[in-house]
Order: structure tokens, then C-alpha cells, then sequence
């Protein structure tokens, strides 16, 4: 057995089912081990494809995705899609190819020091350089990706260290412990929500990597408390529950905003400052805060809780629900908003002009998609309005990258969602110019037999930008390009290609497209008008009490 067989004999160990990669010359024998093994190498068209595949795994299984590249320009393809799963804390390993360690001290061909290079971007990394020591290195890579907060981690193997004899066996993974919250948090927690009077509730991702979601759901209903949810906390309450104020995290003011303007007190379950930064809801660092979190609060001026329950996040809700009492309190303000929230978004129902407006797409796409089907945002202008009206009945069925926004995660991470949920209904959600990012990726679904629809929000430019450029200088510059036929583009790929040519139509296609057993795209023209008049909009927006 050689360091490479038993590298793969680690990760089986560890449960990997696949390892998403590209083949090259310094990961050989990697390649040549997993040929014998039970998991599955998903042979993708670019790294970039395959860290984000790994990346979405990680986040709808909460087990390690595990992306495989070779040394120099493999290595850095991948770190885009390192750097998204680190900071959305989804967990990731990297595996690297690199020149043999005979080579290292000298300028050789694609040598960099990929150790050094993912450092910034992972939780740990290290580089092999001892056969015996493989078992140990693989355990705590996956350890450290998966314990709380998540994130990515990188293992470097030089090519003569993966061809030598390796004597060694895969290390149990035990299990991690519940940690448990100090009574005297939870006391001071009780008290402090027991005496506010316009409490809200801001859950974030780490509620849903704690499969806190049916607890959340029952601590703020019995509490009378309303929900509200940053972009990676989508579904933590179901949309359709009374106390659910959707979600909060646009650049710009929303009717959210009036809640966190009038409330005495924030109840943060689950929040990580990454997913949307508390300077924007709380710039003067006035509002109480109570942090409910698996981790201690990060460092900021406008982020100081006054209590920090840190510990599993269910039983500490439990705990707190036990000694906190609400009867005779007066309805929150904030729920007040919940009418204005809806209107605002029932407004698009009829809504038939073309093209399409965002909103109205976003609508539609709602009405077709089951609870449990899954929606993965790529970043743009679309992500905006995804964020803003794409709601969730469960937690984990719309994906957004949030703390790094990559472009191009759509479509690799729709591969990997359909192959976690081949029975789900799947949609990629892209703009043109995220779409030609990593379109090639659709061969790779087609390939696996991954069949999920990517839907085009297509305006001919890089409409976030143009948005940010019109708000800031009242013009644009150097965001127009031109398009493929993207319906072409798809048959000739052997999938299936539709184009909407009016409101009404999008509705049928969509359905039609799920239908599929192979990959299809759906190119819709999207009126952007609507981003500037939503600027508008939210400047007026007044607060009352």
C-alpha cells in the first residue's frame, strides 16, 4: 500500500461518497487509488467547478465535501471555492497535488507553495511529508472542517510522498459532544426577553447547521416573538407562520429595517456577523442583544451582547423557554410589518408585463417549487431579489453565497444538490454573466446524470454592478457585453433549451423543464428597471411607531 491508497482508505473511512476533481499529472496515484475504491470521482470541466460542488455538499449534508486538484494553476482554480465554503462555514477539504519534496528547494515547474497560499482561506492546512502520518492528518482535517463553525481545510500530497509504501490504519472517528450553555446565561437570557417590550428574533445559518429549526419555530411562537431571517437563514421558521418577517440583509433600507428601528431588544440565534453586518441594523450600537449561539460573539462595536448563551442551540432555547414568561405582553410593533412585508409581495401575482419583472419571476418560481425542492442562487442583481422574495418553508432549500458572493456557484452547486436530493426539484438561479462563468459545469451534470433546470436572468450586463454605479455616480460604465444564444448553447450541449417570449409563459416552461431527465436552461429577459425603483422606494421609507 502506498501514502496515496491510504489517503483513500482515510476518506472512506470518513464516509466520502465523492470527490469532485480534475485529473493531473502529481495526482496519479490518488486517482489511481480511488479507481479502487467505493467512492465516486466526479470528473468536472474546471476547479473552480469542483471546489463549489464540494462547497454545497458540505452545506446541505453538514459532512466534508471533498474537492480534488493538482499542483499550480489546478491548486489556484480551486481557491474560490475554498474561500466561499470557509467563510460560509460550509465544510470542505481540499486535496492538492504538488511537486515531490525533492523539488521544492529549487524553482521547478508549477511549484508553489500551496500550503502558504491556502492558509488565508481555511480553517487548517498542512502538507503531507510523512507516509505514517496520513491517518492523523486526514482525521483532523476532517475534524476541523466539520466542528463548529464550520469551514474548509487543505491537505497538500507531493507526488513521490503519494508513491511511497505507507504502513497505517484509518483513525475512528468518534463523535462530537453537545456543549451546554451556563444556567446563569440562560437566567439573565429569560429575564431580559421576559421584560422587553418589541422583541425580535434574527436567526442566522448556524441555527440551521444545528438542525434548530423546529425549536426556533416553537421558542418564538410561544414567545409571541417575530422572526426574522438573514439570507443564509432562509427557512429556519416556515415563511407561512404569522410571526415569519422573511428576510433582512439588502444594502439598502426595507421595510425590516422599521422592526430593528423600533425594537428593544434582539434575540440572535444562530447569527454570524458575516451573513449581513450589524452596523447595518444597529450603526449606533444601542439595541440589547442577547447572542444564542453554538461559538461566542465575534468583536464588533456594534455587535456587544449583553448575554451570551453559548452551547447547543436547541437545548439552550428549551432552557430559556422554561423560564421566561410573556403573558400579558402587548403584540411586538414589529409585527405590524408582516401585512406591508406581504402586499408588497402579493403585488407581482398578476403582474403580465415583459419583460419580466424580477420580482414576478421570483414569484412564479415559488409557486412551481415544493418545500423541500431546492433553489441555489449564483451572486448578481437576481441574488438581490432572490434574497428578498424567494421564501422558505425549510431550511436548507435556498442556497445563497453570501459571506464571499462567488459568481459561478449555481450551476456546479445544482450538480451537487441533485446528487445529495436526486429526488427534489433543483434550479439554479443565474444571471448571464454568472451563467458564463462556469456554464461548462452543465456537461459535467448531463455526465453524472443530474438533471436540474438553470434559469437565466438575462439584462446583457453585470446588472449589481450597474445598480451600485447608477445609486453612487446617476451612471454606468463597462457592465454591458453581449450573449451566446443561450437555447443554442444548450442543445448543442445535448440538453434541453427553452426561451420565455412572455410573462404568461414562464410557468409552463418551468414545468416543463423539471420534467426533463437531462439538464436544462431556461433564458428569460429581466426587466432591471425595477432595481432603481426599488432604491427609490426604500429612500422613502418612514418609519412610524
Amino acid at each position: 500500500m502506498n501514502t496515496a491508497e491510504l489517503l483513500v482508505q482515510c476518506l472512506e473511512n470518513e464516509g466520502v461518497r465523492y470527490v469532485f476533481g480534475l485529473p493531473g499529472e502529481e495526482n496519479l496515484h490518488v486517482l489511481e487509488a480511488l479507481k479502487k475504491s467505493s467512492i465516486q470521482f466526479i470528473t468536472t470541466r474546471h476547479e473552480q467547478g469542483a471546489a463549489f460542488m464540494a462547497d454545497v455538499y458540505g452545506r446541505l449534508t453538514g459532512l466534508s465535501g471533498v474537492c480534488l486538484s493538482t499542483l499550480g494553476p489546478g491548486a489556484t482554480n480551486l481557491m474560490t471555492g475554498v474561500a466561499d465554503a470557509n467563510l460560509d462555514g460550509a465544510p470542505l477539504v481540499a486535496i492538492t497535488g504538488q511537486v515531490g519534496t525533492d523539488r521544492m528547494h529549487i524553482e521547478a515547474h508549477q511549484y508553489l507553495d500551496l500550503v502558504a497560499m491556502f492558509a488565508p482561506v481555511t480553517k487548517w492546512n498542512t502538507q503531507i511529508v510523512r507516509p505514517s502520518n496520513t491517518p492523523e492528518i486526514v482525521r483532523k482535517a476532517f475534524k476541523r472542517s466539520q466542528s463548529e463553525k464550520p469551514g474548509a481545510v487543505h491537505i497538500d500530497l507531493p507526488e513521490n510522498i503519494a508513491a511511497m509504501p505507507a504502513i497505517g490504519n484509518p483513525l475512528d472517528k468518534g463523535s462530537l459532544q453537545k456543549t451546554f450553555a451556563a444556567f446563569q446565561s440562560i437566567n439573565e437570557a429569560a429575564e431580559k426577553i421576559s421584560q422587553a417590550t418589541n422583541p425580535l428574533i434574527l436567526v442566522g445559518n448556524g441555527a440551521i447547521r444545528a438542525n434548530a429549526s423546529e425549536v426556533v419555530t416553537e421558542f418564538a411562537t410561544r414567545l409571541n416573538i417575530p422572526v426574522v431571517n438573514t439570507f443564509m437563514g432562509k427557512g429556519v421558521i416556515p415563511y407561512t407562520h404569522p410571526l415569519a418577517l422573511w428576510t433582512m440583509g439588502l444594502q439598502q433600507r426595507d421595510y425590516i429595517n422599521c422592526g430593528f428601528d423600533n425594537t428593544d431588544l434582539v434575540i440572535a440565534i444562530g447569527y454570524d456577523l458575516i451573513e449581513y453586518s450589524p452596523k447595518k441594523w444597529n450603526a449606533l450600537g444601542n439595541i440589547p442583544i442577547i447572542h444564542v449561539s453554538a461559538m461566542s460573539a465575534e468583536i464588533d462595536s456594534s455587535y456587544v451582547p449583553q448575554v451570551e448563551v453559548v452551547g447547543d442551540i436547541s437545548d439552550s432555547l428549551k432552557e430559556i423557554l422554561q423560564r421566561a414568561d410573556r403573558q400579558g405582553k402587548a403584540e411586538p410593533y414589529a409585527l405590524q410589518l408582516r401585512a406591508d412585508i406581504r402586499a408588497d409581495y402579493e403585488q407581482y401575482a398578476t403582474d403580465n408585463e415583459f419583460p419580466i419583472k424580477p420580482q414576478k419571476l421570483i414569484y412564479d418560481l415559488r409557486q412551481v417549487m415544493g418545500p423541500e425542492d431546492i433553489v441555489i442562487s449564483d451572486v448578481g442583481a437576481h441574488k438581490m431579489w432572490i434574497a428578498r422574495h424567494y421564501h422558505c418553508d425549510r431550511p436548507n432549500t435556498c442556497l445563497i453565497s453570501n459571506g464571499f458572493a462567488a459568481m459561478g456557484i449555481a450551476i456546479p452547486g445544482a450538480v451537487a444538490a441533485k446528487l445529495v436530493y436526486p429526488n427534489r426539484k433543483v434550479v439554479a438561479v443565474t444571471g448571464d454573466g454568472g451563467f458564463m462563468m462556469n456554464c461548462q459545469e452543465l456537461e459535467t451534470a448531463l455526465r453524472v446524470g443530474t438533471p436540474f433546470v438553470t434559469l437565466i436572468f438575462n439584462d446583457g450586463g453585470y446588472g449589481l454592478i450597474e445598480w451600485k454605479q447608477q445609486n453612487q455616480f446617476g451612471s454606468s460604465s463597462y457592465v454591458h457585453f453581449g450573449n451566446p444564444d443561450f437555447v443554442k448553447l444548450a442543445e448543442s450541449m445535448g440538453l434541453k433549451g427553452y426561451r420565455v417570449e412572455s410573462t404568461t409563459d414562464f410557468i409552463p416552461i418551468l414545468k416543463t423543464a423539471l420534467a426533463q431527465d437531462v439538464p436544462a436552461v431556461i433564458d428569460c429577459r429581466v426587466d432591471y428597471r425595477e432595481n432603481s425603483r426599488f432604491t427609490q422606494k426604500s429612500g422613502d421609507l418612514n418609519c412610524k411607531l
